[in-house]
């Protein structure tokens, strides 16, 4: 069996809505309800922080669907994602050199146990060889949606960080996250030795 490499997960469809609202962010600004001159701005700055805050935690504040596609089986059955919560196991299937495509049997590939702190999928060995073909995996993940809800330490390290950017535009950007922003996000953001 060849060395397994990293799965990169690709995002197979964008955030549908942000975990901080258009309206709750006016209010945080406490603009004038009858402007909305600034709506698209302030719409991108939460969908910046979210990103940034997801960047810090490793974790996924939107609800999604995610492909990962392997070269080869990890050699220890265990395929650690770098994504987090792991939500459901959408399919797994292998893809030949001719786009032959081939579901792979149930229970060959499951989630492992704790999908929230270190999500992975436990491979069986019984797994078909890779040989001239690649495992093609999805899986659903983040908070919200059928996910557990955001934590609102985060919500609020959103809006703050949103917030401080749309007071300070034009500004040269600060080196790293607020420390208020970056206390909030601390105790959720998840590690990786």
């Amino acid at each position: 069996m060849s060395r397994a490499l990293p799965a990169f997960p690709i995002r197979l469809d964008g955030a549908a809505v942000e975990p901080v609202s258009l309206a709750e962010m006016r209010l945080d600004l406490r603009l004038d309800p009858d402007d909305t001159a600034e709506d698209g701005l302030v719409s991108a700055l939460v969908a910046a922080a979210r990103a940034r805050i997801e960047a810090e935690t490793r974790r996924i504040l939107v609800p999604g669907r995610f492909r990962l596609v392997l070269e080869a089986w990890p050699p220890d059955g265990w395929l650690p994602l770098p994504l987090g919560p792991v939500v459901a196991l959408e399919g797994a299937s292998l893809v030949a050199r001719d786009g032959t495509v081939a579901a792979l049997a149930a229970g060959l590939v499951r989630l492992g146990p704790d999908l929230a702190e270190a999500p992975g999928l436990q491979v069986d060995g019984a797994v078909p060889d890779l040989a001239g073909r690649r495992a093609v995996i999805e899986v659903s993940a983040g908070h919200g949606g059928a996910g557990p809800p955001v934590p609102p330490p985060l919500l609020l390290a959103i809006r703050r960080l949103a917030a401080l950017w749309f007071e300070h535009r034009g500004d040269e950007p600060a080196a790293g996250l607020p420390p208020d922003v970056a206390a909030l996000a601390a105790p959720f953001r998840r590690l990786r030795l």
